[in-house]
């Protein structure tokens, strides 16, 4: 019963009646820009006083929150958690919280992107043996998003460093189009350059159920079919988000 709880406010908190202000200029609300797709961040961000709830669902029962919100004119602030086994009929395990930072210090011009820099601590697959997550998340990145002369269509790029224990260099590239403010598609590729971490590719659906909240359908690893260390399996995994962003 305490699981079902978890779950219904976990529910309530992505999908809350939509309050949210409209543009003061027209009477219907336009799509705000996206500021991540599935694991790649963009060099989008929510507005000053903006705020985005989301709710992830993914394999073994497991849950992942987080809450950002713009806290100036160009900075984000945020955290995530998640909980492994939470629907199901096993014990949930809780992880600590995780720190989510972004700030976008260019809007961009004809030649150049998009860049904003940032860090993200929330990772997946947790070990609990290890005591960390399997794959790491993107730490300290630095990230650009450049429409390709077809409206709706953007790419988004940049370069990671997951941890400061190594200080390896990571990088990810990502695409996805919108059409028409009601569906986009996603294709991503996550984690290259490092053979003892491969690569990771993505792909999902996102649906614009209003202009503040979207449902993902999404699927990682995606011909993958190995192991972690420490025999964890490391398989494609069917994911759905939910997502509700507006301003106070």
């Amino acid at each position: 019963m305490k699981k079902v709880k978890i779950v219904l406010s976990l529910l309530l908190l992505a999908a809350v009646p939509v309050s949210a202000a409209k543009d003061k200029s027209k009477d219907e609300a336009a799509v705000l820009p996206d500021v991540e797709m599935i694991d790649v961040p963009t060099a989008g961000i929510l507005d000053y006083y903006g705020f985005m709830v989301k709710t992830r669902f993914y394999s073994g029962g497991g849950v992942l929150g987080s809450l950002n919100f713009g806290v100036l004119e160009r900075l984000n602030l945020g955290a995530a958690m998640t909980s492994d086994g939470l629907i199901g009929s096993e014990s949930p395990k809780m992880r600590r919280p995780e720190i989510q930072v972004k700030f976008r210090f260019y809007d961009g011009g004809y030649y150049i992107p998009a860049l904003a820099a940032g860090y993200d601590s929330q990772g997946y697959y947790y070990s609990a043996a290890d005591k960390k997550y399997l794959e790491k998340g993107k730490g300290l990145y630095l990230v650009g998003s450049k429409e390709l002369g077809v409206p709706g269509l953007v790419l988004h790029g940049g370069f990671n460093v997951p941890d400061f224990d190594n200080n390896y260099l990571f990088g990810f590239l990502g695409v996805n189009y919108t059409l028409e403010e009601k569906v986009a598609f996603m294709l991503e590729y996550d984690s290259l350059f490092h053979s003892n971490d491969p690569a990771r590719l993505n792909a999902g659906t996102r649906i614009y159920i209003t202009p503040y909240f979207q449902l993902d359908l999404a699927v990682r690893e995606i011909g993958r079919d190995g192991t972690f260390k420490g025999g964890l399996p490391r398989k494609a995994e069917r994911i759905v988000q939910l997502r509700y962003n507006t301003s106070f």
